[in-house]
């Protein structure tokens, strides 16, 4: 992840272990106290990349707490966003004045185990690129960068809007070169007064990792990563 964003204006804090001495505030401890083991190390470690992250921009240490549709809490001036998967957590932090919104998703490198649902997350003009893709490049888990591209997607579209956007309403189209777009295809957020209706990311495949990531930097120009 750290490497997706090495140029952008954000800090990127992730890792493969769960450190013994991540620990969470009271307020997050009510949040996760009946949680199996893998529940709460998830929340947890993904809490410590975050806070160590926001010490690298100079913000104390304060709870991040799930909000509506379960999206992190930030304190006031920041923007982020978190992820977690089997064997990796990561969080990403900038500056609200450097930084409108961010998403970041990481999933399992490997396809889909369930091919349907493929059918749930992509239209047939996004299977069919995906199948050409495949054909070219076959050892790239394309669905699962589709479906972890419509997590990131989400991700940066709900602080903007506070509003709901399913995996049918952004057409995603990858590249090869490790970028993608998605094209929102009900109205988008309104960023610099302009709408936003295209979201511009990335994407890699390392370590057993497949992640994306998008940042919508303050400028007056469309966003790009």
């Amino acid at each position: 992840m750290a490497s997706l964003l090495a140029d952008v204006p954000v800090t990127v804090v992730e890792t493969h272990e769960d450190p013994v001495d991540a620990v969470l505030f009271p307020e997050e401890e009510a949040v996760i106290a009946k949680a199996v083991a893998k529940r709460r190390n998830e929340f947890t470690t993904v809490r410590h990349c975050a806070r160590t992250a926001l010490a690298r921009i100079g913000v104390p240490p304060a709870p991040i707490l799930p909000g509506q549709r379960g999206a992190p809490g930030w304190p006031a001036g920041v923007v982020g966003s978190m992820t977690h998967c089997a064997g990796y957590r990561a969080a990403v932090v900038a500056r609200a004045g450097e930084v409108i919104s961010v998403g970041i998703d990481a999933e399992p490198g490997e396809r889909l185990r369930d091919p349907e649902v493929l059918n749930l997350v992509a239209d047939e003009t996004e299977r069919a690129a995906l199948g050409a893709l495949g054909v070219r490049y076959p050892a790239v888990p394309w669905d699962r960068l589709l479906f972890s591209a419509k997590e990131s997607v989400y991700k940066t579209w709900f602080p903007l809007t506070g509003r709901w956007l399913g995996f049918e309403d952004a057409r995603v189209e990858l590249t090869a070169e490790g970028t993608f777009t998605a094209r929102l295809l009900v109205e988008g957020p309104v960023v610099e007064g302009a709408e936003l209706t295209v979201f511009s990311g990335r994407w890699a495949v390392r370590d057993g990792i497949a992640a994306t990531a998008i940042v919508l930097p303050v400028t007056a120009a469309l966003p790009v990563v």
